[in-house]
């Protein structure tokens, strides 16, 4: 159940319909963005505590949740101007924005494109360089990719034994899974003719949207708007699942943790550092991709310090 206090409407920008939630709250605008594969509900629990001093959205990029799935526009020059029209189109001059994981493209690309319309950054587990040969040399070595849950193929034809199924395949969605995730991925799903729950999503969109993630060099060097740069690093424990996963696996899933994805996590974070040498750095050990939910006090006492500077 959504039990979010925000307003949720649409705007018809660029060619296509967006959709928006709206918490209110008064001064700067902060602009939530959600990460592949999410939508802006995903910051229901979050949001609302900053409207406080701030005025609150979050949108819902085009081929998520609400918002329409048209067939192209994928790219990062599309998404970042669907931004700047949904801003001209509400009247908002300059903004504060936050996304999350994906939402580097559109927020490293919009601060370089439009600078003065720009007041703050907040990249939340999102300044990854996926176009980097180490990023796929990471990939090639992930074990997880090779693993076979449960049930990832079996039909479903009601929302929560489809929830219950992701949550059991993907341990580490389990654990962030709250009211917010709920919502959101309400929202990222629908039935097919035969009323099976599939994703909203196409896989032609999510390859779309792939393609664009590993071909975007990221452009922080450029950027002059005050940043805010959170990191989490992890041991894997979160992706193990003690229900199905045999003990080879588990201790394969640890050791790609250790000896791949944590070196590479702290090669981006110095690779951000130098690109952007007065970024504020805020690097959560053992945390979660979704380190707004996860980490929830942590990130949002690092935001409100930041933001009201």
């Amino acid at each position: 159940m959504d039990t979010s206090p925000h307003i949720s409407a649409f705007v018809n920008v660029n060619g296509i319909r967006l959709h928006y939630l709206d918490w209110g709250g008064s001064g700067d605008v902060l602009l939530f963005l959600a990460g592949m594969g999410c939508n802006a509900h995903i910051f229901d629990k979050l949001a609302p505590r900053f409207t406080d001093q701030f005025h609150v959205m979050a949108l819902t990029r085009r081929g998520h949740g609400e918002s329409d799935h048209p067939e192209t526009g994928y790219d990062a020059e599309t998404l970042t101007e669907d931004i700047l029209q949904f801003l001209d189109a509400l009247d908002i001059e300059k903004v504060i924005l936050a996304g999350h994981s994906m939402a580097h493209v559109e927020l490293s690309h919009f601060a370089m494109l439009h600078t003065d319309r720009v007041l703050k950054l907040v990249y939340l587990d999102a300044a990854y360089d996926r176009s980097s040969p180490s990023y796929q040399n990471m990939m090639d070595k992930n074990p997880l990719l090779k693993i076979q849950p449960p049930g990832v193929n079996d039909e479903y034809f009601t929302a929560q034994e489809y929830f219950a199924a992701e949550r059991r395949a993907h341990p580490a969605l389990a654990a962030i899974w709250n009211e917010a995730m709920e919502t959101q991925a309400q929202h990222e799903i629908t039935r097919s003719s035969e009323g099976k729950i599939i994703d909203r999503m196409s896989d032609a969109i999510g390859q779309a949207f792939t393609n664009t993630l590993r071909s975007y060099v990221p452009e922080e060097a450029g950027i002059k708007a005050p940043v805010l740069g959170i990191f989490s690093t992890s041991n894997g424990s979160y992706y193990i699942s003690e229900d199905w996963m045999t003990e080879e696996q588990k201790a394969q899933v640890r050791e790609f943790f250790e000896t791949v994805n944590d070196p590479w996590i702290r090669e981006n974070i110095g690779q951000f550092q130098r690109n952007l040498p007065q970024a504020q750095i805020l690097v959560l050990p053992e945390g979660h991709h979704y380190c707004f939910i996860r980490r929830e006090e942590q990130v949002n006492n690092a935001m409100q310090e930041f933001l009201v500077k």
